[in-house]
């Protein structure tokens, strides 16, 4: 049986950008909004957070998800980003340092932005564990207790009768081409599946995608609307969730 999406869509894409970055507010945002494509944005809210946010409250009010990705971004310590620069790492810490971590983003997000809704989560770096070795385990039960999803890192698209809300498979699409992240799009539709695409800067940093691909991937969303349903995690998870529960 196939599964049910709103307005007899064939799949749902879920556009997602981590670490808040000063190019998604300023490129991706104004380019989602032209293509009426609805997106969902991943910050940290650390230092001057509410001066940081408050610059995200247009994003906010034109639908996009302003989303829950730890205030710290706490990694492994493998990653020399951690490991060279003293932070906190994720085998240093437990239960309670990462709810606080999830807790104290969702009550910076709605001081800030208090009508913005549920919210979704991004394990940052993709990694859902705290500690290391025989003490290491996953805080995806964690995430659950607080937000609505969360977003990993996967091999394929989401299959919405069987994928687990608190680690939802995504596609990492730094340096992708346009015509490849249509294709994504393509083969979700076919497969009747939830496809997340997750992108970092837009032609900033390491992890960047090219301005003139993602908006082609927009284009292609608008004209697709009729048959593709393209809105925010939080959004997504909730229609899955209700359908899950009922077996559909």
């Amino acid at each position: 049986m196939a599964f049910e999406w709103p307005h007899s869509a064939e799949a749902a894409i879920s556009l997602t950008f981590d670490d808040g970055m000063r190019s998604q507010r300023e490129t991706g945002v104004p380019l989602l909004n032209q293509y009426g494509v609805r997106g969902t944005f991943y910050v940290n809210p650390k230092d001057d957070y509410a001066a940081m946010l408050e610059g995200w409250r247009a994003a906010a009010e034109a639908g996009h998800e302003i989303g829950n990705h730890t205030v710290n971004h706490p990694c492994s310590k493998n990653f020399p980003f951690i490991s060279e620069f003293g932070r906190r790492s994720l085998e240093e810490m437990n239960f309670a340092d990462i709810a606080w971590e999830i807790d104290e983003t969702n009550r910076r997000l709605g001081e800030v932005l208090p009508q913005r809704g549920p919210v979704s989560f991004a394990y940052p770096c993709y990694q859902p564990f705290v500690g290391r070795g025989a003490k290491r385990q996953s805080y995806v039960p964690v995430v659950l207790e607080r937000c609505v999803a969360g977003r990993g890192r996967g091999e394929q698209s989401n299959d919405p009768r069987y994928c687990d809300l608190g680690y939802l498979w995504s596609w990492p699409c730094e340096r992708a081409i346009g015509q490849t992240l249509i294709g994504i799009v393509e083969q979700a539709a076919v497969q009747g599946r939830w496809a997340i695409l997750t992108f970092h800067g837009i032609q900033e940093g390491h992890l960047s995608v090219a301005e003139g691909d993602l908006a082609e991937l927009c284009a292609h969303l608008q004209r697709s609307a009729s048959h593709i349903w393209a809105a925010p995690v939080a959004e997504v998870a909730q229609w899955v969730s209700e359908k899950q529960k009922i077996g559909m």
